[in-house]
């Protein structure tokens, strides 16, 4: 057996102890699959002093992580220490730099990154693995890389986070609204303290910039997604959308238009006869669409310690066997740097929920706004009186163009029988 795959890992957390676990549990069984032995040499955390359910006997511990990055006892720097810059960047050019091959979980370096790191890495003709990234355990980074690669591909799109997942299931399941379920969720772990990263779309923006790169050759392009959370969306529009026929997600979407590539996170009204519509709780799914295989659907769970260990092993078996090909599928030098399509070119199907005071007028006023912008409706949904006066109006719409469709909102709004700012969702048909 060839001699030993010896690695170091910045960040203990989570992850980098499910990481430990694995090559402790899994030693010989890894050695098999490699086809050698896959060694921790050195390790390197903010506080050596943490309780962690970890074995570190034998490991050298290093007080600064870049230390990792120029042992000369080292051949792969695993990097779970997370963030767009700071250490972590620093950690993974220099190791680059220095010719080992680097690992890592952090989606927002690569959103912000990206084509650098592939670049630097080629350079020195060394492996970026970051299947981690990207849907805890889910393998969809390998299959864009391997499995999918005789297409073109059409689109792709996914539920990104789970914990937007567990809180719009949640909602549907319990009817309470979003501040109550957030609450419950931070509570229960699923959420942050500051949840603001999940719940308003940017951790779902940094995966969807690294799938968008490997699935259509383009510079990773962050910039250039459209963002929206799920702070807007209520108990009510659950209510609506399961009797209009449809359940809500927080949905990443790319695809290739005549205007550019099209990047946007936001929620999504996704038919109940749609497959994603079902993914629920914690767990993600991502659709690919290519030109000859079809739809493809990878679903499981998105996050904890066991599936992003899990995938950060499999880079290492990876490494370990001499597989290696570029980072984003097609080599740095010709990922190119694709126009962005314009969200107010988006076409699409929209929801549209009013709250307004009941009294005569007030459906002829909205109509009247939505057929100058030549808006035309499939259905309306329209609540009883209400002893407040106030009531909610749903109206769906047939295809229109983005940029319409704010114009009509807007001048809606300002209606004097429309109480609250209308809340718009996009319809996908899947």
């Amino acid at each position: 057996m060839k001699k030993p795959l010896k690695i170091g890992i910045a960040g203990l957390g989570t992850v980098g102890a499910g990481v430990v676990k694995i090559l402790a549990e899994h030693g010989r069984l890894l050695a098999q699959r490699g086809g050698r032995p896959i060694k921790l040499v050195a390790v390197s955390a903010r506080s050596r002093a943490k309780k962690r359910d970890i074995d570190l006997e034998g490991v050298r511990w290093e007080r600064d992580p870049m230390a990792l990055a120029t042992a000369s006892d080292i051949d792969v720097v695993v990097e779970l220490i997370g963030g767009s810059g700071g250490i972590a960047r620093r950690l993974v050019g220099k190791s680059l730099a220095s010719g080992k091959h680097v690992v890592t979980a952090n989606k927002a370096l690569l959103a912000m990154h990206g084509a650098e790191i592939a670049a630097a890495a080629e350079k020195k003709d060394v492996m970026v693995g970051f299947e981690a990234a990207v849907a805890g355990g889910i393998p969809i980074i390998k299959a864009l890389r391997e499995g999918l690669v005789g297409n073109r591909v059409r689109r792709l799109y996914g539920i990104l986070n789970g914990t937007c997942n567990y809180i719009l299931t949640t909602m549907r399941e319990t009817g309470r609204d979003f501040d109550v379920v957030l609450g419950e969720a931070q509570a229960a772990g699923y959420a942050e303290a500051d949840p603001s990263f999940d719940v308003d779309g940017i951790d779902a923006a940094h995966k969807l910039a690294v799938l968008t790169g490997a699935a259509f050759g383009t510079r990773v392009n962050f910039a250039g997604i459209h963002i929206e959370g799920i702070r807007h969306v209520t108990s009510m529009d659950i209510e609506f959308a399961q009797e209009l026929g449809y359940r809500i997600k927080l949905l990443g979407l790319a695809r290739e238009t005549k205007y550019g590539v099209e990047q946007r996170v936001h929620p999504c009204m996704v038919p109940l006869a749609a497959p994603i519509a079902h993914i629920e709780g914690v767990f993600n799914a991502v659709v690919v669409e290519g030109d000859h295989v079809g739809t493809t659907m990878f679903q499981g769970r998105g996050a904890g310690q066991g599936p992003t260990a899990s995938a950060v092993v499999a880079d290492l078996v990876d490494v370990a066997r001499g597989r290696s090909m570029p980072a984003f599928v097609v080599p740095a030098a010709q990922l190119v740097d694709r126009a962005i399509s314009p969200m107010d070119r988006h076409v699409g199907a929209y929801y549209m929920r009013l709250m307004v005071q009941d009294r005569p007028g007030v459906i002829a006023a909205v109509s009247t706004i939505l057929a100058k912008e030549r808006i035309s409706l499939e259905s309306m949904l329209q609540r009883g009186r209400s002893p407040s006066g106030k009531v909610p109006v749903v109206l769906t719409t047939h295809e229109n163009e983005e940029a319409a469709m704010r114009r009509a909102a807007a001048r809606i709004g300002k209606l004097k029988a429309v109480l609250e700012e209308p809340c718009i969702i996009r319809i996908e048909q899947f």
